[in-house]
């Protein structure tokens, strides 16, 4: 939602929206929340605190109703502005000024990352990301909870926050690294195997191996996996072991088994052919 048409302006209106499709029903749980405006006065103060009722610890306690106007108008206004300012940067930011002022009843947080991640957008110039700055903060959400409540409880320098939100992004990357190596893997794996299509035991299995499938695979888990017989099970195997489509692994008798080829030896596979 927040990278479609990232290159529109961020402005109030288009926070209440977001906040609006957060809260389709106007509630919060059980409880009733203004919806698309700013938190009004009556709402209370906006206080983090945890502990049991009685002895609660208070957290943070953001601004008062009344300042939210002012504050926000500022925030868009330099969220907006040609600051020259590194984009991770400007995206960490944004994050914790934003969940600072705490302008909403609910959903700050959620709105928060979905800023960063605008920002991001604007900066690769493209709302199809293979990396989410929003789903690695959830990720790590218990060390997130603690880096805000020790910059919101600290001074004015927010190094200490930006160090971790860029170690935040690093991940993130590398996360999406991760997964595009695995996709373009299966790309490559499946263009090899539909030259020949295997039959329908076989295609089961791989796609059991390429899901993360725990160990290696034996005629015992192939014939139990795909409910077929051991000798049925050892001639399916047999055949993608021709095919260099699985590789029997070092040691026989009960212990033989089997493993996925690799992308490497899939490349050199392909060199070779």
């Amino acid at each position: 939602m927040p990278t479609q048409n990232f290159e529109q302006p961020l402005t109030a209106e288009r926070l209440f929206d977001w906040h609006a499709a957060l809260f389709p029903t106007g509630r919060s749980g059980m409880h009733r929340i203004t919806v698309a405006a700013w938190r009004p006065a009556e709402a209370g103060p906006m206080q983090v605190v945890s502990g049991p009722i009685g002895h609660e610890k208070l957290h943070y306690e953001a601004p008062e109703a009344s300042r939210l106007d002012a504050e926000m108008t500022k925030f868009l206004s330099w969220f907006e502005a040609d600051l020259k300012l590194d984009p991770v940067l400007k995206a960490g930011i944004a994050h914790l000024w934003f969940v600072t002022i705490h302008p909403f009843e609910d959903g700050n947080g959620r709105i928060a990352r979905a800023i960063a991640d605008m920002a991001l957008a604007r900066a690769d110039g493209t709302s199809n990301r293979f990396y989410s700055m929003s789903r690695q903060l959830e990720k790590e959400r218990k060390e997130y909870y603690a880096q805000l409540e020790r910059q919101q409880k600290g001074s004015l320098d927010i190094t200490s926050w930006l160090s971790w939100f860029l170690s935040c992004f690093s991940h993130a990357v590398d996360h999406a690294e991760g997964t595009l190596s695995s996709v373009l893997f299966k790309a490559a794996l499946w263009n090899r195997i539909n030259q020949a299509p295997v039959n329908q035991r076989q295609r089961l299995i791989i796609n059991r191996l390429l899901d993360n499938f725990k160990g290696h695979m034996t005629t015992s888990k192939y014939a139990k996996i795909a409910k077929c017989s051991s000798d049925t099970a050892l001639r399916d195997i047999r055949e993608l072991v021709v095919r260099h489509i699985l590789i029997q692994n070092p040691g026989g008798g009960r212990s033989t088994s089997y493993r996925l080829i690799t992308i490497e030896e899939l490349e050199q596979s392909g060199e070779r052919g």
